[in-house]
């Protein structure tokens, strides 16, 4: 059973409080290291986050973000979108209550933990795609997106400009290290894209990087 109705979303809509806990929701962050990684991953996307609430007046985003992963009211974390720009996706058959109640709880184990800007699977830190990744592995136990190393992402875009990576990296890029980006979930066969455009949020104010949910 679905804990709230589902209802489509189109574009030039607003995005009302109908998006249930589990969804995803991509924007595109204009900042200069996250319009490269769109780059490396032939994507507008560089950002996701979790729905994790929607009893109050909108839903609340759970994400991790610079410099610590928080919660975040829908419409800013929309506001922090390049043109307004949003997509939002669902796990095909949507989730039952205990799931979206172990989504809550993963995502709440997961705050307050440091950014990972070495976008590493594998640190103790975290970044966007993999705490959105890793709270729907825990509380539905289904993969979402695929692990791959950098040199595989990269390859997929050789037109990438490595000279930008070399330097992020201090000179040497960690080919082998294993990552998961936004775009590689958003095109997940897992997942239904139920909304793709421009939009904005209602809103309600000022539940920026609270600790709970």
């Amino acid at each position: 059973m679905m804990m709230q109705r589902r209802r489509d979303l189109s574009p030039g809509t607003r995005i009302p409080t109908s998006l249930l806990v589990g969804d995803l929701v991509f924007i595109r962050v204009p900042a200069l290291p996250f319009r490269r990684i769109a780059s490396a991953t032939g994507s507008w996307t560089n950002h996701v986050g979790v729905v994790v609430d929607t009893s109050g007046h909108e839903p609340v985003i759970a994400e991790s973000r610079f410099p610590l992963s928080c919660t975040t009211s829908l419409s800013r974390f929309l506001a922090r979108s390049e043109r307004s720009r949003v997509a939002v996706a669902r796990l095909e058959g949507g989730l039952n209550e205990t799931q979206q109640r172990g989504i809550r709880r993963a995502a709440e184990r997961r705050l307050g933990i440091f950014y990972d800007t070495g976008f590493n699977l594998h640190s103790r830190r975290q970044f966007c795609s993999r705490y959105v990744h890793e709270v729907l592995q825990e509380a539905t136990g289904r993969t979402v997106g695929t692990v791959e190393s950098f040199a595989t992402l990269l390859s997929h875009q050789p037109q990438s400009d490595l000279g930008f990576w070399r330097l992020w990296y201090f000179g040497r890029i960690p080919w082998q290290r294993e990552t998961i980006s936004p775009a590689n979930l958003l095109h997940s066969p897992a997942l239904t894209r139920i909304f793709d455009g421009f939009a904005t949020a209602t809103s309600d104010g000022d539940r920026d990087c609270g600790r709970g949910s």
